[in-house]
C-alpha cells in the first residue's frame, strides 16, 4: 500500500502544479486570480493574456494529466494486485483532483477540464476526439467556454457506454463509472458559471490579446 500511496501523492503533486498561476507571474507580473474571471486555469488566460499563452497553458494543464495516466501508474504495481486500467484511473483522477485543489494555491486550481481531458487521453481517446469535436463547435458558435466544457464532459459516459454495449472497445466497470463521474465533476466546478449562463452574464471568450489587465 506504500507503493499506491506514493502513486497517488505523486499524481496529485504533478496535477498540483498552478501553471496558470506561474505563467501569469512570470510573463505579465500579475495573479491570475486578481484578472477576468478570477479562475486559476486556462480559460482565463485565454481571456487575460491570450490565445497564444492559453495555448500553452492548456497544453501543460492537458500534460499534468496524461503523464500520470500513462506512466505514474506504475508505482501503484509495485504495490496493490489491480488491473491496469484501475490504476490508471486512480493516478489520473489524483492529477485531476490535484489540479483543482492545488496545494500550492490554497487549495483552490482551476477546474478540470485540460487535466481531464489528459487523464482521458490515456483511457479512452475516443471519447476525447468526440468531446473535443463538441468543445470546439459549441464554444465556436456560441464563444462559451463553460457551456462547450460541460457539454462536451455530458458526452463522455455516452461514448463509453456506446463503445461498451456496441463492443467496440472493452471498457472496464471502473472506467464506466469514471465516465459518469467526469460530467459530474465539471458540472460541480462550474456551478457558478451555469448560474451566469442562466442569467446571461457569462463572459465570453475573445482569442486575441489584450493589450492591458
Amino acid at each position: 500500500m506504500v507503493y499506491l500511496v506514493l502513486m497517488i501523492l505523486t499524481s496529485y503533486l504533478i496535477g498540483s502544479i498552478p501553471t496558470s498561476i506561474i505563467a501569469s507571474k512570470l510573463l505579465r507580473g500579475i495573479d491570475i486570480r486578481e484578472h477576468g474571471s478570477g479562475n486559476a486555469g486556462a480559460t482565463n488566460v485565454f481571456r487575460v493574456l491570450g490565445w497564444k499563452v492559453g495555448i500553452v497553458v492548456l497544453l501543460i494543464d492537458i500534460a499534468k494529466g496524461l503523464i500520470p495516466t500513462i506512466w505514474f501508474f506504475k508505482i501503484g504495481m509495485q504495490g496493490v494486485e489491480w488491473p491496469i486500467i484501475n490504476l490508471k484511473i486512480v493516478s489520473g483522477l489524483s492529477a485531476v483532483f490535484g489540479h483543482i485543489w492545488t496545494i500550492f494555491a490554497g487549495f483552490k486550481g482551476g477546474k478540470g477540464v485540460g487535466t481531464g481531458a489528459g487523464m482521458l487521453i490515456g483511457l479512452t481517446p475516443t471519447a476525447v476526439l468526440i468531446g473535443l469535436s463538441i468543445f470546439i463547435l459549441i464554444v465556436s458558435l456560441t464563444r462559451y467556454v463553460s457551456l462547450g466544457s460541460i457539454l462536451a464532459s455530458i458526452s463522455i459516459p455516452i461514448t463509453v457506454f456506446w463503445q461498451h454495449f456496441q463492443n467496440r472497445e472493452s471498457s472496464s466497470i471502473a472506467l464506466l463509472f469514471l465516465s459518469l463521474l467526469i460530467p459530474i465533476l465539471i458540472i460541480f466546478t462550474h456551478r457558478s458559471n451555469i448560474r451566469r449562463l442562466i442569467q446571461g452574464k457569462e463572459n465570453k471568450v475573445k482569442l486575441k490579446k489584450r493589450n492591458e489587465v
